[in-house]
């Protein structure tokens, strides 16, 4: 047996728990928390003492908050002390406050159970700390005393004595003799006390400082709406790169374009009065003109298409069909425009699923249906092809998976060797707010 807590250790017999390192662990437990325990006691007597005697004026009141407050550092102590005598850490369960600075930070915490969880966690710990100062010095000092004993008295004066244990004075040779063995039994006796001691207190802590079931639910649905505001901000800030594209860049590049066109139209024949080198730089400017300005317009589809952003997806899955080298029938029912960030993931979506069609099944024909069904865009892709797509091989399916997660959706391969593959994709349409925008 490995044993990963205290408590499992007080199983392990006598020879083997000696020799494993669960005693020292438990007593640097043991010790660590005395001297936490000591720090927590001077801080609440401090902080108490001095916000109800300030209790009347201003002053007291941030005094009070802070006493209030004073779990929130010997917790985060706690839950990293814990790992000596329990092996399976404990997760902080406060949530990230949701605007910036300090109001918003206070307001969250003075709301949180476990703020005041851990408050009581730490007056228990201030409680508690006389008793477990005395287990651990007896079972520390004792042992030590009577296993030293002999050596003591050998190099002591003839009237000296030893304090070897409570109502227990050692002043002859054969008397620390009989210590001797007394010494190691307590010594193990000792040890299982420390253990025990220190799997107690490990107990409360986590159940004191641990988060609740309904905690780690809260966390879930913050990280999720949180997940989905990023995801909004992503989309945002991709159409606002695009337009300024749209609008300035490629506007411009428009107007070069057709300045050098008028301009090579007004040039002389080669041979002419102008130079043939001039001629062919303005070709070659005029050129190189449309070749960027055709890039820009690939770059700024690629951001964020128009055709999405103007007439919705079901128009904007048509254009990634007609510029695909097969055929594609779309089928989209998808009656009503849906969020910005559904569409775009969709329409990407879509877009790299096809892209992985042309690129590995060897298809000759590809579909692609949609529709809105119980509050989800349910898109299917379909090709022809080979079919054994592997998603541990590669060949994009990883990607889609990624792109999947980040709007909560899930995804469904079917890929038999022979074809046909089949890519389905549900997307919530509106997790964020709670409510479904999709019926």
């Amino acid at each position: 047996m490995n044993p990963t807590t205290s408590w499992q250790a007080l199983r392990l017999p006598p020879w083997r728990l000696l020799r494993s390192a669960w005693p020292w662990r438990a007593l640097a437990y043991q010790l660590s928390g005395l001297v936490c325990g000591t720090f927590a006691l001077a801080a609440v007597v401090v902080l108490a003492t001095a916000g109800a005697a300030l209790s009347l004026t201003l002053v007291g009141v941030p005094i009070l908050m802070a006493l209030a407050l004073l779990g929130l550092p010997v917790a985060a102590v706690e839950r990293w002390r814990l790992i000596l005598v329990d092996q399976e850490p404990i997760a902080s369960p406060h949530r990230v406050p949701e605007r910036a600075g300090l109001l918003s930070w206070l307001r969250t915490r003075f709301h949180e159970p476990a703020t005041w969880r851990e408050l009581a966690y730490t007056l228990v710990l201030v409680v508690l700390l006389p008793l477990e100062l005395l287990v651990t010095l007896y079972a520390v000092v004792s042992p030590v005393l009577l296993v030293m004993a002999w050596p003591l008295l050998a190099n002591s004066p003839p009237d000296a004595t030893v304090q070897g244990y409570p109502g227990w004075v050692i002043a002859t040779k054969p008397q620390a003799w009989l210590a001797l063995p007394i010494g190691f039994t307590i010594t193990v006796a000792a040890v299982y006390l420390l253990l025990a001691t220190a799997g107690l207190h490990a107990v409360l802590a986590r159940a004191l400082l641990a988060p609740r079931e309904e905690e780690l639910r809260a966390r879930v649905v913050e990280l999720t709406r949180s997940r989905a505001r990023l995801v909004a901000a992503f989309e945002a800030e991709r159409r606002r790169i695009e337009r300024d594209l749209h609008d300035g860049a490629q506007q411009r590049l428009v107007v070069l374009a057709m300045t050098l066109g008028l301009a090579r139209l007004d040039l002389p024949a080669p041979g002419g009065p102008l130079s043939r080198s001039a001629h062919d730089l303005v070709v070659r400017a005029h050129d190189e003109a449309k070749q960027a300005l055709s890039e820009l317009r690939e770059l700024v589809h690629g951001i964020h298409p128009r055709m999405l952003t103007e007439h919705g997806l079901p128009a904007a899955v048509e254009d990634i069909a007609d510029r695909l080298g097969i055929p594609v029938d779309v089928r989209m029912s998808v009656p009503r425009r849906l969020p910005p960030e559904v569409e775009a993931a969709a329409y990407f979506l879509v877009r790299e699923a096809l892209a992985n069609v042309v690129k590995h099944s060897s298809a000759e024909h590809a579909s692609v249906t949609g529709q809105l069904a119980a509050g989800r865009l349910v898109l299917t892709v379909q090709d022809d092809g080979v079919g054994g797509a592997d998603p541990q091989q590669g060949s994009g399916i990883m990607g889609l998976a990624d792109r999947v997660s980040t709007v909560d959706g899930r995804l469904i391969l079917t890929s038999p060797p022979g074809g046909p593959t089949t890519l389905t994709v549900e997307i919530p349409c509106d997790q964020n707010e709670g409510r479904s925008v999709c019926e």
